[in-house]
């Protein structure tokens, strides 16, 4: 943690008087960080704004918390702000969560006019990141986790614990006798970060104990390929791509990787802060509609993003769902305007009703995905007879607002033949049954 203070003070350009942001939770991460820019204060009269977010999500202490963090603030002449967030717009808590949050980060940095955005991500939550993405699928530039340092239009984001472990920081939280608090969602295994903590990174540290510096070298080499192989795509991006709309004819020209890049390009300039949720499906998907033979196509991507090609051109545009009213056919990959996904895949040991197995040759391909339709009934696996689509959201105790985006699986003869998540219908097979086609929702 000296190297940390040393760095803030001697390397990063801060000057006297400069006013800094910091996002502060109150666990162990940022209050470390919070303490190391309270003795720079002391260094070069700093204002320190320290942003606290409540994630409101009824979790126990989360107000205490919050009183926590303001009364640190109080008792070490730091600025304290903070904001609630009293709705969550969809189920996507943890993406929509970061962009309110940094939404209110650059809220205050245009506010005190401040240089400097500190966040307190650490070395284990680089490994962590690194080895999600691998699993999950990301880009070159998703594969290295995140930068030290991010340059923003008039300010920087800067991590000055990624080279410093969790175990690092509870050491410095106890010799200098900081209090913090603990989150108690970080313990429970339901989500993928969690299991990664717990589970996986501890292996890793068995094998190495300084383990997370080869991480953050890998990191590093890959973000500076990344970069490289990005000026050179740049070169080509406006003759290839002007006005962000994909020319297919000049696209075939170039080689396969550069292809991919300006794809990723493509991405990148139209989801900006909110990248982490392309994965390099989405990349294969849009990669394989360009280079087909249809002539006019649209791709349903997260946030209700199409890619959309029409003849020699292919553009990423916002789409419209007016009144809930979607329709969509299912082919290989699907984000749907719930923020759920639809994926065929090719083998499944679990039989539950996130998952529908299908013979194509007793239902009419090809098959839609589109919200529920006053009216709709569907035949229940293992019901006599069918059931209304709005008993079964009753039943399962579906919000209102949940209805009306569900999706709802259908054949080209508009049969119901799944309601994922929820219930089968006959035409849904078991696994010992003869079937070719299998949907996964997740």
């Amino acid at each position: 943690m000296d190297k940390v203070y040393d760095e803030l003070l001697n390397r990063l350009n801060i000057k006297y008087g400069d006013a800094v942001v910091v996002g502060v939770s109150g666990g162990p991460d940022s209050m470390a960080l919070l303490h190391l820019l309270i003795r720079l204060k002391k260094a070069l009269d700093l204002q320190i704004i320290c942003a606290h977010v409540n994630h409101n999500t009824g979790r126990k202490g989360q107000f205490e918390e919050q009183k926590f963090v303001e009364d640190y603030c109080k008792k070490n002449s730091v600025i304290f702000e903070t904001m609630t967030i009293e709705k969550y717009g969809d189920d996507n808590f943890h993406n929509e969560a970061r962009t309110i949050r940094y939404s209110f980060f650059n809220s205050l940095i245009k506010k005190y006019n401040a240089k400097y955005l500190f966040t307190a991500h650490h070395a284990d939550d680089l490994m962590e990141t690194i080895l999600m993405r691998i699993v999950r699928g990301s880009t070159l530039k998703g594969y290295s986790g995140f930068s030290k340092t991010v340059k923003m239009d008039n300010y920087y984001i800067i991590r000055p614990l990624i080279e410093v472990t969790k175990d690092q920081i509870i050491a410095y939280l106890n010799k200098n006798k900081i209090k913090y608090m603990q989150d108690s969602s970080n313990t429970k295994d339901v989500y993928t970060r969690n299991r990664f903590r717990k589970y996986i990174v501890p292996e890793f540290k068995k094998e190495d104990k300084l383990v997370h510096e080869k991480f953050y070298k890998f990191s590093k080499v890959l973000l500076e390929y990344n970069d490289y192989i990005d000026k050179q795509v740049k070169k080509k991006y406006n003759k290839i791509c002007p006005d962000n709309v994909l020319n297919i004819e000049e696209f075939k020209k170039e080689e396969e990787l550069i292809q991919t890049k300006i794809i990723y390009m493509m991405l990148e300039k139209m989801y900006q802060d909110d990248l982490m949720l392309i994965t390099d499906k989405h990349c294969e998907i849009i990669h394989n509609l360009v280079l087909s033979n249809k002539a006019n196509a649209t791709i349903h991507l997260p946030n209700n993003i199409g890619a959309i090609k029409s003849y020699n051109t292919l553009e990423l545009t916002k789409l419209e769902i007016k009144n809930n009213i979607y329709e969509i056919q299912i082919e290989e990959y699907l984000n749907l305007p719930n923020g759920k996904n639809i994926e065929k895949i090719k083998s499944s040991k679990s039989d539950d009703n996130n998952i529908c197995r299908l013979d194509s040759n007793s239902v009419k391909l090809p098959l839609y995905v589109r919200n529920r339709h006053d009216g709709d009934k569907m035949t229940v696996k293992g019901m006599l007879g069918r059931k209304k689509i709005s008993d079964i959201f009753i039943d399962c105790k579906i919000s209102m607002k949940d209805r009306e985006l569900w999706p709802v699986v259908c054949d080209s003869d508009d049969n119901i033949i799944w309601l994922p998540g929820l219930k089968k219908s006959k035409f849904c097979l078991e696994k010992e049954e003869k079937y070719d086609i299998i949907l996964k929702y997740y």
